[in-house]
């Protein structure tokens, strides 16, 4: 794989495995998702919402070191969910992000769910995963906030406590 770097390519001799998580891999998984909670680019999760995302979750492996996950949340036969995706910073930039969700999207043509949505911040990346904003026939999603997050400090009157 290769990585731009300032205008100079790199190539990366490391081999990167995509896997399908096994509850084994849920305290790690906890441990690598941390500093991306701590930035606030994840949600928290439980040791129980980790159990859940591993279930229907995928693992990017660089000789065995976890380097990326992403989990499908599966609603209904209709919907399903992008969950938890994050790749290691150092990582980004070299495709394993769009391997992991290409892998929530095989799962999710393979249960025959109908919609695959991702709720994020970085809508270029998910564009170039083949998301768009609007579904066929027009359809949108919306979205009603029902309390404040306590993590936005983008809220001029968030205080930290």
């Amino acid at each position: 794989m290769k990585r731009q770097t300032d205008g100079m390519s790199e190539t990366m001799n490391e081999h990167v495995s995509i896997r399908a998580a096994e509850k084994e891999d849920a305290a790690r998984l906890l441990e690598f998702i941390h500093p991306f909670v701590a930035e606030h680019r994840l949600l928290p999760r439980t040791e129980g919402e980790i159990d859940l995302l591993v279930r229907t979750g995928f693992l990017a492996e660089v000789d065995k070191k976890l380097v990326g996950f992403a989990s499908l949340e599966i609603y209904s036969s209709k919907l399903a969910e992008i969950r938890s995706l994050a790749v290691s910073p150092i990582y980004q930039g070299l495709g394993i992000g769009k391997l992991l969700v290409a892998r929530c999207v095989e799962m999710a043509r393979e249960r025959r769910i109908l919609e695959v949505m991702a709720i994020t911040s970085s809508e270029e990346f998910f564009k170039g995963c083949g998301f768009d904003f609007i579904l066929p026939r027009e359809r949108k999603a919306l979205f009603l906030e029902t309390f404040q997050d306590p993590y936005d400090v983008s809220d001029p009157e968030h205080i930290e406590r």
